[in-house]
């Protein structure tokens, strides 16, 4: 244990998600070597990131205004929504540059035992983009793309028994199997299992 206010950093860093208390210990010693300048800098950044970052009024994704830049892209498919737990997902997504619809964020997964039940997630305002327009189009399929873990998989069950009263609507999910470059050997039950459930044709 340290005295006062290093002691007081890292047990606030060391909350932090991936962060153990060596971590957070090795970032706060990192800190106190650095100048003035750059602690001023990681301070201001923190301090936007708390008073202008908000939430998309349409798909929840983090945002610098009301709506955000993937909801305002008029080139973006309106007819398309991935359904995914976090805004990170939005990103990683993203990154894969195969994706050109729309995006709605749950804010987390389904986790009764963590108190987290189908109310405290966006579920109700995905429901209402479904029942109305978006520049004279409809939504016609659905992705879901929550984690493949217990509540990633009972959050897709969930979305797909709410959305089965929609006739239209096509309800996909994300394809897991075997990532590239891995050895069939070395794969777990459930994923092998997977890839074999979701095999395709060659063609």
């Amino acid at each position: 244990m340290y005295e006062g206010p290093i002691q007081d950093l890292i047990d606030e860093l060391a909350k932090l998600p991936g962060l153990g208390p060596k971590g957070a210990q090795r970032i706060a010693f990192h800190l106190l070597g650095v100048p003035h300048a750059e602690i001023d800098r990681l301070t201001a950044a923190l301090t936007r990131v708390r008073n202008d970052v908000t939430f998309c009024e349409v798909c929840g994704n983090v945002s610098a205004a009301k709506r955000c830049r993937i909801c305002l892209d008029a080139r973006r498919d309106v007819s398309k929504i991935c359904v995914v737990e976090e805004p990170k997902d939005v990103q990683a997504i993203e990154r894969t540059k195969e994706f050109t619809g729309r995006y709605h964020v749950l804010g987390g997964a389904l986790d009764p035992l963590g108190g987290i039940g189908p109310d405290q997630l966006r579920i109700r305002e995905l429901l209402r983009r479904l029942g109305t327009e978006e520049d004279g189009v409809t939504v016609t399929e659905i992705i879901v793309a929550t984690d493949p873990n217990t509540e990633g998989e009972a959050t897709a069950t969930y979305l797909l028994r709410m959305l089965k009263d929609f006739p239209d609507l096509s309800v996909t999910r994300l394809a897991s199997g075997l990532p590239m470059g891995g050895d069939l050997e070395f794969a777990d039950e459930l994923t092998l299992g997977r890839a074999l459930s979701g095999r395709r044709a060659l063609t």
